[in-house]
């Protein structure tokens, strides 16, 4: 059984293909900037997703990478509990930072959500 609501999940879920959408409009909108200014702005940018996972309690967050493991295929729903050692041990940085570093995660997550029979896309209908 996931720590994390299948609606918080969601809730990243869409916060991460807002970022994706609006880090491409970014990304154009910022091709002058100086490499320090360009990092600045992409900082802003996934303000509001960094806080969401950040306010998330340690069992959630720790699911919440599992889960994006198992949606890439690191680990099946049946290895939960291994895919959660695995990120105790093995993360040594924020959950935010960690998740945010993968270019895929929205798909990873709703993968992973899939894997456990949970549809993201009704989720998500519920939030919006």
């Amino acid at each position: 059984m996931l720590q994390i609501s299948s609606s918080k999940v969601a809730q990243i879920i869409l916060l991460a293909h807002e970022l994706r959408m609006n880090s491409g409009e970014l990304e154009m909108l910022t091709e002058d900037l100086s490499e320090d200014e360009h990092e600045t702005m992409g900082r802003l940018d996934d303000e509001e997703i960094r806080s969401f996972i950040d306010d998330l309690n340690e069992e959630e967050q720790t699911d919440l990478i599992a889960l994006a493991w198992i949606g890439r295929d690191t680990f099946g729903p049946d290895e939960l509990d291994e895919a959660r050692a695995t990120v105790e041990t093995e993360i040594t940085r924020s959950a935010a930072d960690y998740l945010l570093g993968m270019p895929n995660l929205s798909e990873y997550l709703e993968s992973g959500l899939d894997a456990f029979g949970i549809s993201a896309n009704e989720e998500e209908d519920d939030i919006m």
